[in-house]
């Protein structure tokens, strides 16, 4: 560590070795006075053999090794003293910096901890799962064909399946199953008079805690034996909800809680950070519970015993040495064999297509993260024009430098005819830029957390009133270290050319007219920064035209209802408040009437998933009187239960036949309304009205008799999709479970549309007073306006759309502030040669004209690059875009001409200021 006590005690070192050099000097003067040479003589022959001493503390300076370091903070130094004689240029290229790195830096922090981050597990590199996409959250069937460019690729899998892999994968060292998805619990402390509270749950297997490599914080984790049936019914609860909800409570662990109803004991809770293994955007887990207490919970409904029935994700920890493709393989073999002996339970569709069915193996250490796969092309859009911005800030600030260096290069002149090196100018050049964008940097971190803040907001404050969202805005350590190498990185990129051009600098010419030009034309640099700074801002420009048409096209849509003076309130199930099965279809028939009574409102209903809400069923289907179909043909369709006068009260229309009324009951024939696309694809130009079909096999075709076609409603932003609707208060027996078990599951409706056109005073207040009437217990998500509903549902292009705009605002300003820096440099330096051309004749207009011509050329060229590359860049997000074509020509000339006023305006001003050149003052300069 001696070269540490070299560079910080340089002042101490210094003084030794001046004190050192001098006692030799005194010793030779003083032997030779000795040898009868007088003291003068005797001072200059010891001066002549001892040679210069500041050579000698030279060389003793390059022995101690810090020598190049000493340089680097004299440079440094040197730099900072710069800076501070320019407040202004300093002040302009750190705020264009901190705008420029601040703004990838926000995008990075998200994508460092959506796309990249590894679950907070042990050696998560050991991890793989089984399946390669994430999805929520079942499957129902002996063939998965959840993705179009995989179909029949396995990622979902039933409880069966899981306990066959587990007991027979030889390459897994141990095999965890987890829920897909969330299970909304009513959670409420034994002996507690309160109302329960909801919570996200998640059924795990016994061994998920041990397989990731988690221990507790407190108490411990589940374990194999609490995955049993008949086993003592447990949990562990997560860090954060036991932070959060609970207040850090000791206590919680080892108390009794009433979850659904039942007795669980807390046994623990989760590390600090763990949020499991399925990162989603709708919540993390709160509670972890065996798969075993599943049917404890849900009786007959459950999917734990029901082997068609796929919603587990599985992720297991590999053997060292374990070859991916040989343990793919062997799962393989292992769900083959498992669906061959499934094979008399499967319809046609299903035994023609078992053996083709596949399954994969993926990385694991990143957990299933749907965040991932919701946000990634969003962010990597985002990403792409964030650097965009960045570029154009580092064309900035070289066009800044290249014109200070260009006003200073008469002091460079100099410096290089007293010796000066080229190298050490480029050094010293380099060391000012870089320590610039250094100190940009820096203050970009505060850009970096506001933009990572908007952008969590624009993207997840909806759901944010719902649930935890483990996306934080604070740079972590790899962001920083993101930001700082991006600093150096542009540094050193628009610092090159300023440091060639200072390097360049020829003393003579300099010296003999340092501030004359004539023509402006050695300038290219500086012109084609301008030039690609227009060229990078048209597109921003037009990227943020393109979405923000596609968000108004959304937005503006026809949806197939009217939400207009709509309402809808999100509710957790009534199951979970205590009510029976059979107690379901009464008690949203006095929720029905309570919130009609309320004055205002005109009609009320309830559905299981309403429009736009991001949630309904799929089944296969058949209708009566048909073959059945080819292993290829479609006959998918979405379903939900809904209320009498539901249609009414969304505001759609129904085109043919009768909606659902009162009197469709246990008591009648079993009906469904069908939508259009639904009639078109079964029936093409037939009557519906009168033809049965039901949900797969055949022997169900009858079960529904279609009484009403109506408009086509947007669920999912598809508004083409299949669907029909069945009524709430019918329930029909299936022979199978799953089938039967959905039908009891669906009864359980989550969402009351509300229509009071009036839009009632204190309507929040009136709805939450009526259903408190009807249970205290029952939970009561939010209560929104149905435009606000449709407005969250974009808010992903939201997100995009608002940050493109703000990124191209940015480059817009960036770049004309960078064509007036030009302008304004090119007049102050041809200040003579306008001053003749006014003193031969030019009036002012053709001053200006001169000067705008020169900048417009410059951003003619601009344009001519940008225009295709805003094509391109159009047909390169065509996916982010709804109703808008890539190469839209109106857009496209929107935000040319936004560009030009831009450059008009950057222009003008020093255009005017050329112009009011006093030709004699001018022509005395010289």
């Amino acid at each position: 560590m001696g070269w540490l006590r070299r560079l910080f005690f340089r002042e101490r070192l210094e003084a030794d070795l001046d004190k050192e050099l001098r006692f030799h000097f005194e010793s030779q003067v003083a032997d030779k006075v000795r040898s009868g040479k007088p003291e003068n003589e005797a001072r200059c022959l010891t001066r002549i053999e001892f040679g210069g001493i500041e050579q000698i503390k030279e060389d003793c300076r390059e022995r101690r090794g810090t020598m190049w370091l000493e340089l680097l903070l004299q440079d440094v130094h040197y730099s900072l003293r710069q800076l501070r004689k320019s407040p202004g240029f300093t002040l302009t290229a750190v705020l264009t910096l901190a705008l420029g790195i601040g703004a990838t830096t926000a995008i990075f922090t998200l994508v460092q901890q959506v796309m990249l981050q590894s679950l907070p597990v042990t050696r998560p590199d050991q991890l793989w799962r089984i399946g390669f996409r994430p999805h929520c959250c079942e499957w129902a069937g002996y063939s998965e064909d959840q993705d179009d460019d995989a179909p029949g690729n396995w990622n979902l899998f039933p409880y069966e399946a899981y306990k066959l892999f587990r007991a027979n994968t030889t390459g897994f060292q141990d095999l965890a199953a987890l829920q897909a998805g969330n299970q909304p619990l009513a959670v409420r402390r034994a002996g507690s008079a309160g109302l329960p509270e909801t919570v996200n749950g998640e059924f795990v297997s016994g061994n998920f805690f041990e397989t990731l490599g988690v221990s507790a914080w407190r108490g411990r984790g589940l374990v194999d034996v609490d995955d049993r049936e008949g086993a003592p019914p447990v949990a562990v609860m997560s860090f954060h909800a036991w932070l959060e909800k609970y207040g850090s409570d000791p206590s919680v662990v080892g108390a009794t809680y009433q979850i659904n109803g039942r007795a669980f004991t807390i046994v623990g809770v989760a590390p600090a950070g763990f949020i499991g293994a399925n990162i989603t955007s709708w919540g993390v887990p709160d509670l972890w519970m065996p798969v075993a207490t599943e049917p404890l919970m849900f009786g007959k409904t459950a999917r734990m015993k029901n082997p068609r029935v796929d919603w587990l994700d599985l992720i297991g920890r590999v053997r060292p040495g374990t070859d991916p493709r040989a343990l793919q393989a062997e799962l393989q073999g292992e769900l083959h064999g498992w669906l061959a002996s499934h094979v008399a339970d499967m319809s046609p569709q299903e035994r023609a297509v078992w053996q083709k069915q596949t399954l994969r193996v993926s990385p694991g250490g990143a957990g299933f993260s749907s965040l991932r796969r919701y946000y990634s092309e969003s962010l990597l859009l985002l990403m792409v024009t964030a650097c965009c911005v960045l570029l154009v800030a580092c064309a900035n600030i070289a066009n800044l430098l290249l014109a200070r260096g260009l006003r200073n290069r008469q002091q460079t002149a100099v410096r290089v005819a007293l010796g000066a090196s080229r190298g050490r100018l480029v050094r010293n050049a380099l060391i000012e830029s870089v320590t610039l964008s250094l100190i940009g940097g820096a203050a970009s971190v505060a850009v970096a957390w506001a933009g990572a803040r908007l952008i969590l907001y624009l993207a997840f404050h909806t759901l944010e009133q719902r649930s935890w969202i483990p996306v934080q805005a604070t740079p972590s350590a790899p962001v920083l270290l993101f930001g700082l190498g991006v600093s150096l990185l542009t540094g050193v990129i628009f610092g090159v050319a300023p440091a060639w051009m200072s390097s360049h600098a020829e003393p003579v010419e300099a010296m003999r007219g340092a501030n004359r030009e004539v023509g402006g034309g050695r300038h290219w640099a500086q012109k084609a920064l301008v030039i690609a700074q227009v060229a990078v801002s048209l597109v921003l420009l037009s990227a943020a035209a393109m979405l923000g048409g596609s968000l108004r096209n959304l937005e503006h849509q026809n949806f197939g209802f009217d939400p207009e003076g709509r309402y809808l309130v999100s509710i957790n199930s009534p199951i979970l408040s205590g009510h029976k099965q059979e107690q379901l279809v009464p008690f949203y028939r006095e929720i029905q009437d309570r919130l009609s009574a309320i004055p205002g409102v005109r009609d009320v209903s309830a559905t299981t998933y309403a429009p736009m809400t991001d949630g309904q069923w799929s089944k296969d289907i058949r209708i009566q009187g048909k073959p059945e179909p080819g292993p290829k043909d479609d006959m998918s369709a979405d379903w939900t239960r809904i209320m009498p006068r539901f249609f009414d009260t969304i505001g759609a229309r129904m085109l043919a036949g009768r909606t659902i009324t009162e009197d469709d009951n246990g008591n009648t024939q079993q009906v469904a309304v069908i939508n259009e696309a639904f009639a078109k694809r079964f029936f093409g130009s037939q009557n519906p009205i009168g033809r049965h079909f039901g949900p797969a096999p055949v022997k169900n075709a009858g079960a529904y008799e279609i009484v009403g076609v109506v408009r086509n409603i947007n669920y999912e932003n598809d508004p083409a999709r299949v669907m029909y609707y069945i009524p709430e208060a019918q329930t029909v027996h299936f022979d199978q479970l799953d089938l039967y078990t959905d039908e009891l599951w669906s009864q359980n409706l989550s969402n009351i549309v509300i229509w009071a056109p009036r839009h009632p005073a204190n309507i929040f207040m009136q709805v939450k007073k009526a259903m408190a009437e009807v249970d205290p217990n029952l939970m009561i998500y939010d209560i929104q306006p149905y435009t606000r509903v449709i407005q969250g549902t974009f808010d992903q292009q939201n997100m995009i759309a608002s940050l493109t705009w703000l990124f191209g605002a940015v480059g817009l300003v960036l770049a004309a502030i960078g064509l007036y820096g030009v302008t304004a440099y090119g007049v102050e330096q041809r200040r003579s040669e306008i001053g003749v051309r006014m003193a031969l004749g030019a009036d002012r207009g053709s001053v200006v004209a001169m000067v705008l011509r020169g900048a417009f050329w410059q951003v003619g060229i601009g344009l001519g690059i940008g225009i295709p590359a805003a094509i391109g860049a159009g047909y390169l997000m065509s996916s982010q875009l709804f109703g808008v074509a890539p190469w839209n020509p109106l857009l496209l000339a929107g935000a040319t001409v936004l560009l030009g006023l831009a450059a008009l305006v950057a222009a003008v001003i020093p255009a005017q200021r050329a112009a009011s050149t006093d030709p004699m003052r001018a022509l005395r300069s010289e």
